[in-house]
């Protein structure tokens, strides 16, 4: 696995963008839960709900207007890619374009993980996180 992972860092942009969001969902969402339960002990249905507020597609669409100030000209380029990637299926919950900009958002976490830059996933959820908390 760990091999696997080596391999991927060296080529993490020749991924679909699909694949990058389907990687970036998971790291994305593992700092919000770890956000979440520092916040304190409460039950995993309150922990669930509060999470929502962070992986919504309309919430992840909400932060990259916050994030895009921020993004590199490679980052802005990847956010683009998982932006336009065409999906095969819409979620009924959401919008097109929320939906489509959160792709976006994933994709970036992605890239940014299988590139192993591990503080700049920290530096972009710090200002998510804060944005959220109205800091």
């Amino acid at each position: 696995m760990l091999g696997q992972m080596e391999e991927a860092a060296e080529k993490p942009s020749m991924y679909s963008p699909l694949t990058l969001a389907y990687m970036g969902d998971c790291v994305y969402e593992v700092y919000v839960r770890a956000h979440l339960v520092a916040t304190g002990n409460f039950s995993s249905n309150k922990l669930h709900r509060q999470a929502m507020q962070y992986v919504s597609a309309k919430a992840q669409s909400e932060f990259m207007n916050v994030l895009e100030p921020f993004l590199t000209d490679d980052e802005e380029a990847i956010y683009k890619r998982g932006r336009n990637a065409k999906s095969a299926t819409v979620p009924k919950n959401a919008d097109l374009m929320d939906y489509r900009r959160a792709t976006g958002l994933e994709a970036l976490m992605g890239w940014l993980y299988l590139s192993g830059r591990q503080e700049r996933i920290d530096e972009i959820m710090t200002i998510l996180l804060k944005e959220k908390r109205g800091i």
